[in-house]
């Protein structure tokens, strides 16, 4: 069959499954839009911003595996959309962006609306592609979305120029049933030898730990983690990007560690002799100072991409491998080995643990007048038996979350990790509704944060996505306030968010439903009220105590065990 190429490109995507698009039209995609208007298989998500389009297809990819599609013009359309990749970059999420560019003659010639796409965003993509020829877009389809969902995942980008999808030039159409590209050829499967080396280790070690990331999530091997940690007995702490990957409430979970992790997950890690890191990559915010991270372990690092591996930290036994492949195969040589119990060892560390878990690092006050973050949260957790999706934004509301919602699944959490990109909360539940209509959806966020892209409350309303809103207003801009407390002699520089809106009558004037919490005594009976709407979007403005701080915390340059402790913490 011969179509052009607005149709190929619809055609292409409809090989790959896919459902939905996040997008925003203009002239150079017009062709494109044309051919979407011309089938019923794809819908389009019109959003309001094309940030919003590359975060709503970003929460879509991290609720369902599945990657994300975007679609938007040239020229700002694409450096709108910048922000959003670089946020699924570096969190390692699949995603195609397609971008419109300026036709082919006229390239580089400053035309309207032109940008040099391709090189805007080289830095911040796994790969992009300029389609030269209508003849090329099937190939290239198919080779974009095999990069971004293999191997470590991440966006592609494909910038279209538009006298490639003239509806007046058409092309015999063939879908390739798969791909082979030489220079791109991931490993799946991890070292054998390598795999029974660090079993070995694993079994002579007498203060273990499991460090775990979004590989886990990323690569669906929440089963074969579970499962490894539950025989071998030990203890596991897991990044932001990895809550949900093994169950929170399973004894096993120390919390999550890092610059916000818990007492007993940090003190753990600096004390442990043999550290099982698996899909993490040892960011600074992991590490802390590097000189003092887990001073006495040796180190396993499991890992899909091999650049990652003794990159930030050097390692002892390196697998590079599918995190699912591997935790399988360790679960395999595991079950062929007669394990010897060594309970003394384990049992002092268990000791350890527990005593470290007394101190309770994440105790606050509960006898003010004003609503603590935290309790909103455990409200939150409440309400809705543990069971929602949850998105944030980025800040002390989202460490919130991390601290006190307990993932037991993964992809189930949603915020934006490595790049801490405000604004992303909002689309990025619209985009989890979207792909899960029959979940529960809440963002969670801040007064500073959901401001950045609060017009998609009208792409909400649109599509009639029934999600609910926790808003954390404390008046500042919380985690800048915070710093500033503890390193600025309480010099607020510019974190007072001065000029609020009222949030409800804002809510309300998109035709949502909104709510205020005005004290604790307020708090569980709103909760209920605003999610017992089942078919509205509802906007709960939590007015919080504005000097909460978040608790514990490692200071730029401290070690896992140089923590700033709550003053509710009890020591032991």
């Amino acid at each position: 069959m011969e179509l052009n190429g607005g149709e190929i490109i619809v055609e292409c995507l409809k090989k790959e499954g896919v459902e939905h698009v996040f997008g925003y039209p203009g002239g150079a995609v017009l062709h494109i839009y044309d051919a979407i208007f011309n089938q019923d298989d794809i819908k389009h998500i019109l959003v309001r911003h094309e940030q919003g389009a590359t975060h709503a297809a970003d929460g879509y990819a991290r609720t369902t595996g599945k990657p994300g599609v975007v679609l938007v013009t040239s020229g700002p359309g694409a450096t709108n959309a910048v922000t959003g990749i670089a946020t699924a970059y570096m969190d390692s999420i699949p995603m195609i962006v397609i971008t419109g560019q300026v036709p082919s003659p006229v390239i580089g010639s400053d035309a309207f609306q032109e940008v040099d796409t391709v090189g805007i965003t080289r830095p911040c993509v796994k790969h992009n592609f300029l389609v030269k020829d209508v003849n090329d877009l099937a190939e290239t389809f198919k080779k974009a979305f095999y990069i971004a969902t293999t191997g470590r995942p991440g966006p592609v980008v494909i910038d279209v120029p538009k006298d490639i999808t003239a509806p007046w030039v058409k092309v015999p159409f063939k879908y390739p049933t798969k791909i082979k590209m030489r220079s791109y050829n991931p490993t799946t499967k991890g070292h054998v030898g390598q795999i029974k080396r660090a079993v070995k280790m694993m079994l002579a070690a007498k203060r273990p730990v499991f460090y775990t990331g979004g590989g886990v999530v990323l690569d669906n091997a929440a089963s074969e983690l579970t499962k490894l940690v539950q025989r071998l007995d030990f203890p596991i702490t897991q990044t932001l990007m990895g809550l949900g990957g093994y169950p929170a409430t399973e004894k096993h979970f120390l919390g999550m560690l890092g610059m916000h992790g818990t007492y007993e997950a940090n003190m753990a890690m600096h004390g442990a002799d043999v550290l099982i890191a698996v899909g993490a990559r040892f960011d600074d915010r992991i590490t802390g100072n590097v000189e003092r991270f887990c001073p006495d372990a040796k180190i396993i690092h499991i890992d899909i991409d091999p650049s990652s591996i003794s990159k930030n930290v050097r390692v002892d036994i390196p697998i590079v491998g599918s995190v699912k492949s591997v935790l399988q195969s360790m679960n395999d040589v595991l079950a062929e080995i007669e394990v010897k119990n060594k309970p003394e060892p384990l049992d002092e560390w268990w000791a350890d643990i527990e005593r470290w878990r007394a101190r309770e690092c994440l105790k606050y006050s509960k006898k003010g007048k004003m609503v603590m973050p935290q309790a909103a949260i455990e409200s939150l957790y409440k309400v809705t038996n543990g069971e929602a999706i949850v998105c944030s934004d980025v800040g002390q509301h989202q460490m919130f979350v991390a601290q006190f919602y307990k993932f037991d699944r993964p992809n189930r959490w949603a915020n934006s990790g490595g790049l801490g990109t405000m604004g992303f909360g909002l689309p990025a539940a619209m985009g989890a509704q979207i792909a899960n209509p029959d979940d529960e959806v809440v963002l969670v966020t801040g007064d500073a944060s959901i401001q950045m892209c609060i017009q998609e409350l009208s792409t909400c309303l649109q599509y009639n996505l029934p999600l609910k809103i926790v808003l954390l207003n404390n008046g500042y801009m919380g985690m800048v306030r915070q710093w500033q407390e503890f390193f600025y002699e309480k010099r607020y520089s510019e974190s007072i968010v001065e000029a609020q809106p009222d949030f409800v009558k804002l809510v309300e004037s998109y035709g949502h439903v909104g709510m205020t919490v005005n004290s604790p005594a307020e708090l569980d009976k709103t909760m209920e009220k605003a999610f017992a709407m089942k078919d509205r979007l509802v906007l709960i403005n939590v007015l919080i105590d504005p000097e909460s701080n978040v608790y514990p915390m490692i200071e730029a340059g401290k070690g896992h065990n140089e923590m700033y402790m709550p003053p509710e913490s009890e020591l032991v």
